[in-house]
Order: C-alpha cells, then structure tokens, then sequence
C-alpha cells in the first residue's frame, strides 16, 4: 500500500495589524451615529432655528437657534451632516459654504450682545470646496470666524461628536473649552486627502490615520482638547440617550467654570489656550 504524500505545509495569513485611529474614524462615520440635530433635541430645551447670513443664503449644513440648557439660556451652533439621502443633500453633507460660517458669527455676535453662551457642535469632514464656495469667499469667511470668535465676550464650549475635518471645523471651534466624544477625530486634514498627497494613495488612509494623531486620546495628550467624552457599548450609535447624557455632563461643568469668569478674562483665557498650542519649546532652550 502506497504511503500517504506528506501534507506541505501552508503559510499562515499574516495578522491583519490593529489600526486604532483608522477605527475610530469608521466609528465617527457610522451611518447610525448620532448627529448635531440628535444632540440638539435631548440636550436643549425651547430650542428655535434662526436662519440666514443676511448677505446670500441660508445654509442648511449648519443648524444654529438659541435655546435652554437646563436654566441656562444659550446659543447653539451645530454642523448637521442629515441622515438619508435627501437630508444630506440639502445639507451638503455637513460641508459648510461661507454663508454658514456668516450666518455662525452673526448668531454668536447676537449671543454675545444678549450675553448668552456659545456652545457649538463639531461633525464635518470640511469645508465644502466647490468653485461656487470659493468664489463667495470660502477662506475669508473662515479666517474671520477664527478672529472674531476669539474676541467674544460669553463662554465658548465646542464639542467634536463626529468628524472635525480642517478648516471647515475650525471655523466654529475657538473655543474656551473643547471637548472630544470618544470615537471623533480631529484633524488638519481627512486621513484620505492626506494619503493622496503624502503617499499619492487615498487607499492609504488608514496609514495616515495612524500619523495624523487625529484621535481624541493623541489629541488630549497633546493638550489640543480639554476633556474626552465616554461613549457607552461599542459607540455612540449604540445608546445615543446615554451619549447624549455624557455630553450633558461636561457641558454643565464647563459652563459652571466659564459663567464665573468676567469677559475680559474669558478673552484673555482663549487667547492664551490657542497661543499654547504648537509650541514645543520652552524659554531658554
């Protein structure tokens, strides 16, 4: 009787290597996450949408309104990408034009009249880049955004719940506070844009993800945000009540902190968190 071949050996597949950054940017794009408007009907009470940059349009891609915080009367400011398909065309997908960045600072000039706090909500993958965006002053109205919302009066509290894309975050992100849900990503760049012009390979992202730092944990270890928010199960889409609650919690801490502040020393405390950030060298050296 013939002997039985010998099996050959196979190779083992290669582990797939564990990318935590990359993850979390799957999860901040969850198609079930909560967005700005989920957070905006459990947190704040009375809550009225204002419209309008007085100069061109209305844009949809930010939801802005005063309302209550528990007894607090504040000014919200969120970037609302929309869930299905209609929704997120006439918000564009949460990519903001100049008139939502206008029609931002009209409202947190008019909060700042009323002496009301500014609490803005993060979740954009960036700025929209469209010929017609940048035709009516896309970069301007964003550079503006960052000098005026250093100047304002009232306690600022910006909050990342889902992507905080380049500039198109930053523009309503000057902030006193800034906080971060566990699962966002924050970012000069999206990890694909960043692979296309690093590596010349968008397929790369998850690499660039890795060297962005763009995470909530390499972003308080490099004191570019204040506090990181919890999110319950494996995401925040999987309770958003509880989510929700989270968020309630270290806004009504922030805000106890900032309203004991007089404006002068709420400018001069933005001020100095932004100066901070960046610098890596210390007097002497």
């Amino acid at each position: 009787m013939a002997d039985s071949p010998t099996p050959v050996p196979q190779p083992s597949a290669a582990p797939v290597p564990s990318n935590p950054s990359w993850d979390r940017v799957q999860l901040a794009r969850h198609p079930k996450r909560p967005h700005a408007i989920d957070y905006i009907q459990r947190l704040f009470t009375e809550f009225h949408e204002l419209h309008g940059d007085r100069r061109f349009a209305d844009d949809k891609a930010i939801v802005a309104g005063m309302g209550w915080f528990e007894e607090r009367p504040v000014m919200v400011i969120a970037q609302e990408k929309g869930r299905d398909t209609k929704q997120k065309l006439m918000r564009n997908w949460g990519m903001p034009k100049p008139e939502g960045y206008r029609k931002a600072m009209r409202l947190m000039e008019l909060a700042a009249k009323f002496g009301r706090p500014v609490i803005t909500l993060l979740d954009t993958m960036g700025a929209y880049p469209g010929l017609d965006a940048e035709e009516r002053g896309q970069a301007e109205a964003i550079a503006y955004n960052l000098r005026e919302m250093s100047r304002l009066a009232v306690p600022v509290i910006c909050v990342v719940i889902g992507e905080g894309g380049s500039g198109g975050a930053l523009g309503v992100a000057v902030g006193n506070r800034i906080y971060m849900m566990e699962n966002a990503w924050y970012s000069v760049i999206s990890p694909e844009s960043c692979a296309a012009i690093i590596y010349r390979d968008s397929a790369r992202a998850p690499e660039a993800a890795a060297a962005l730092k763009i995470t909530a944990t390499d972003l308080k270890g490099l004191g570019l945000i204040d506090e990181i928010i919890p999110e319950p199960g494996e995401g925040a889409h999987t309770d958003p009540d509880a989510s929700a609650e989270a968020v309630r919690v270290v806004l009504r801490q922030g805000l106890a902190e900032l309203t004991a502040m007089t404006p002068r020393q709420l400018i001069d405390d933005r001020y100095e968190k932004f100066r901070q950030m960046g610098s890596f060298f210390s007097e002497g050296l």
